[in-house]
C-alpha cells in the first residue's frame, strides 16, 4: 500500500518533502495545501492538485499523513493542533523552549481526533537529539555540547523576515571555533550559550523602514537572538540574492564522558552533518518519519510523539527481517 502523503505549506520545506517522497517508493503526494492562490503555485509533480489550506478539511480520509511545513515562530503552533485533530501530521517545530508547550498542544489535538502527531522532526531538534539522548544513556557521567552551523537556520531566518520592515532575510549561526577544538581536546569547558556560537543577520528592508529599530527587535528577539552576539548587516536584495541564495548547514552532537571504577578512561561521541540543503535534509528526515506516523496510526497508537518514543525499525521501508540481515 502506498503512503498518501499531504503537504501543508509550500516554501523550501515543502518543496524538499516533494522530491523525498520522489525517493521513496511506498510513498505519492496527494495533494499541496497553500495559504496562496493555488493558481499561482506551481508544483514539480504532475497531476497532483495544489489546494487550498482552509479547504484541508474536504480531504480529511485521503491522506495518510500530512507533513507540516509551515514556520515555528507563528504558522506551526495554530496549524499542527488544528489539522492533527483531522489528519496524522508531522511538523518540524524548532523553537526549543516551547517545544513542551506545543506537544502538549499537539497531544490533546491528535487524541481528541484519534490521530497521532509527530512533532520537532527534522536534525535539531530530531537527529541530534537522538544523538544527545543515546550519548547520555551510554556515558551517564558526562557533559553534552552542541555546535550548530555554520549555516543559515531556516527558522531563524523566518523568524527576521517576520519583523515589521524587512523584506527578506537570511541568518548564519556560527560556531566559536576555540570552544570546539576545547570540547574535542577532551577539555570539558563550561560554556554559555554566548561562548559556542555567533549569529549573523543579513537583512534587506522595505522602503522607508527604521534601520535601527529593524536591528533592535532582532538583536532583542527572546528564543532567538537575545543570548548571542548577533550582527545585522543590511544588504541589497540583489546582494542577497547573489551571496545568500543557498541553504547550507549543518553542526556537531558531542559527549564528553568518563568510565571505569574512578573514571579513568575518557571518551569521546561525536556525530556531525555537513548539508548543501538544510531544507532538503529536513525534508527527508520528516519524510521518515511519516512513514512511521502511518505504521503507528494503523496500529491504533494516537496522541503526540516526538522522535524519542519512535523506534527505528518503524522510518525504515524495508522489514524487520531485512534490517537484520543487512544493517544489524
Amino acid at each position: 500500500m502506498s503512503i498518501k502523503i499531504g503537504i501543508a505549506g509550500y516554501g523550501n520545506l515543502g518543496r524538499g518533502v516533494e522530491c523525498a517522497v520522489k525517493q521513496n517508493p511506498d510513498m505519492t503526494l496527494a495533494a499541496v495545501f497553500t495559504r496562496r492562490n493555488p493558481e499561482d503555485v506551481q508544483i514539480l509533480t504532475e497531476g497532483v492538485p495544489v489546494c487550498r489550506i482552509a479547504d484541508a478539511a474536504e480531504w480529511k480520509d485521503k491522506i495518510d499523513v500530512m507533513i507540516l511545513c509551515g514556520g515555528s515562530a507563528t504558522d506551526l503552533p495554530e496549524q499542527t493542533p488544528a489539522l492533527a485533530r483531522m489528519f496524522n501530521v508531522i511538523d518540524s517545530f524548532d523553537t526549543h523552549a516551547r517545544i513542551p508547550e506545543h506537544f502538549a498542544n499537539v497531544d490533546a489535538a491528535a487524541k481528541e481526533g484519534g490521530k497521532i502527531g509527530i512533532i520537532s522532526v527534522g536534525w535539531d531538534p530530531g537527529m541530534f537529539s537522538l544523538n544527545r539522548l543515546y550519548a547520555n544513556a551510554i556515558l551517564p557521567d558526562g557533559k553534552d555540547y552542541t555546535f550548530w552551523g555554520k549555516g543559515v537556520s531556516q527558522g531563524h531566518s523566518d523568524a527576521v523576515r517576520r519583523v515589521a520592515g524587512v523584506k527578506d532575510a537570511r541568518q548564519y549561526t556560527i560556531p566559536v571555533e576555540s570552544a570546539l577544538e576545547a570540547v574535542r581536546a577532551g577539555e570539558n569547558p563550561e560554556l554559555s550559550t554566548r561562548e559556542k556560537h555567533t549569529r549573523e543577520c543579513f537583512v534587506v528592508l522595505e522602503e522607508g523602514a527604521d534601520a535601527a529599530k529593524v536591528e533592535e527587535e532582532i538583536r532583542t528577539m527572546p528564543n532567538y537572538f537575545a543570548d548571542y552576539d548577533t550582527t545585522v548587516h543590511f544588504i541589497s536584495e540583489e546582494e542577497l540574492q547573489k551571496n545568500h541564495s543557498g541553504i547550507p548547514h549543518g553542526g556537531f552532537v558531542l559527549r564528553s564522558g568518563k568510565t571505569g571504577w574512578d573514571g579513568e578512561n575518557s571518551h569521546l561521541i561525536e556525530y556531525s552533518l555537513k548539508l548543501d540543503s538544510n531544507p532538503e535534509f529536513t525534508s527527508s528526515v520528516l519524510v521518515a518519519y511519516a512513514r512511521a506516523a502511518c505504521r503507528l496510526s494503523q496500529e491504533g497508537v494516537s496522541g503526540c510523539k516526538t522522535v524519542f518514543d519512535i523506534a527505528p525499525a518503524y522510518l525504515s521501508e524495508k522489514s524487520g527481517e531485512e534490517l537484520r540481515k543487512m544493517m544489524l
